[in-house]
């Protein structure tokens, strides 16, 4: 690290603060990257922030602020299943942040979501939220109880039916409502879970790749199949793009579009732009992105606590300032490719192979690929000048 900052690269300071407000779901997904994958750390934290730890937290989220200055920070209330708090806590985390900023940073303006499975979400949940200014996210695999087959409780009992009431409140509510998240399913036909996820009337949808990696394949990829993942979102994206009404966000086509227009895009799963997202657990200890124990057990650990390190200092844990490298820490193949400003080597856990760490391309660098090259042409051949479309953006093979 030390020789990494002498040769100039600077840190990005963090800019969005996930708090495992809860380490424990009501719900048990047969996916789930927290309960189901490689690591196991949940096992050992409490299953509640304690107001001690949510105090420390806020004093560090603002000596952080105080120290860069920022615009705004985001917080993030997550678990586990945040909702398992009563309604008279659920602010209580993001008041005691805003609070401290505004001692310490009072130009930077904190911003607030929480994501939830939905099976939890009440009036009087709600309506907590929304006094505290806090925007709900939602998970969801399709909008048919056919689509969520994996999301049951631990008795086994679909959790589909409580996450429809809540989802069908949300959206008499438009400015609590930040929108659904849904990992692609292979199994379900893409257009029939877009158009059923348009039911409950989502400002945005996170279309989502399974966190998978070259150790942990994908389900579906094999010699005779190698962009299964880019078939399904192709047929989401036609569906999407020939509406002639956009009826919601889909967060995954309108950041590809912004990088094939040499547009910022706020995401780590695509482009080059650094990680600035910090994972406090129940226990106070600092991480990185929750992501990352799709990998191995540890890979988001960091050996920081709230009591004894600052948001400073992660700044300059090795891994943390790898994600902050951009094109820099890609394999070669990715530093080479004419892709790799809008791809940005893919979803930094996608890269990971046991034994030879994040050097990778994406497990799904060809489902990116011809996604990318799809969008880029749709883009180029629509009411846009030609000019506004960067050349490498564009391929030869996208061309038509």
């Amino acid at each position: 690290m030390p020789a990494l900052r002498a040769a100039g690269h600077r840190p990005h300071p963090i800019r969005q603060f996930v708090l495992k407000t809860r380490s424990r779901c009501n719900l048990a997904c047969t996916y789930c990257y927290v309960y189901e994958m490689a690591d196991q750390s949940w096992r050992a934290q409490p299953p509640a922030m304690t107001p001690a730890t949510i105090a420390r937290a806020a004093e560090r989220i603002a000596e952080h602020a105080a120290a860069h200055r920022p615009a705004r920070i985001d917080l993030v209330l997550h678990g586990g299943e945040p909702l398992l708090t009563a309604p008279a806590g659920l602010a209580a985390p993001v008041d005691a942040v805003r609070a401290a900023v505004a001692r310490a940073a009072p130009r930077t303006r904190v911003t607030a979501t929480v994501q939830t499975n939905g099976t939890l979400l009440t009036r009087g949940r709600l309506a907590a939220l929304r006094a505290a200014g806090i925007r709900v996210g939602v998970s969801l695999d399709g909008g048919l109880p056919a689509h969520n087959s994996r999301r049951v409780d631990h008795a086994g009992r679909p959790g589909f039916g409580a996450a429809t009431r809540g989802l069908r409140l949300l959206s008499r509510h438009p400015d609590s409502y930040a929108g659904v998240l849904c990992v692609v399913d292979l199994g379900q036909d893409p257009v029939e879970t877009y158009e059923s996820l348009l039911a409950f009337a989502p400002p945005s949808l996170g279309l989502l790749l399974p966190l998978a990696n070259w150790s942990s394949p994908p389900p579906g990829h094999h010699p005779g199949h190698p962009a299964p993942y880019a078939d399904w979102l192709v047929a989401v994206f036609e569906r999407w793009w020939h509406d002639g009404v956009r009826r919601t966000r889909i967060r995954i086509f309108e950041e590809i579009i912004a990088l094939l227009l040499g547009l910022p895009a706020a995401t780590e799963t695509l482009g080059l732009a650094p990680a600035t997202t910090a994972v406090i657990e129940t226990d106070g200890s600092i991480e990185q992105a929750d992501s990352l124990k799709s990998a191995y057990e540890g890979a988001a650990a960091t050996g920081m606590t709230l009591d004894t390190h600052s948001f400073d200092q992660l700044l300059d844990h090795p891994g943390l300032a790898a994600r902050q490298l951009g094109r820099e820490a890609l394999a070669a193949c990715c530093r080479a490719c004419e892709l790799v400003e809008v791809c940005g080597g893919g979803h930094y856990p996608h890269r990971y192979l046991a034994g030879e760490g994040f050097r990778q391309p994406s497990v799904y660098c060809a489902d990116l690929t011809a996604l990318i090259r799809h969008i880029a042409a749709a883009v180029q051949h629509a009411a846009v000048p030609h000019a506004a479309v960067p050349h490498a953006a564009v391929p030869p093979a996208a061309a038509s």
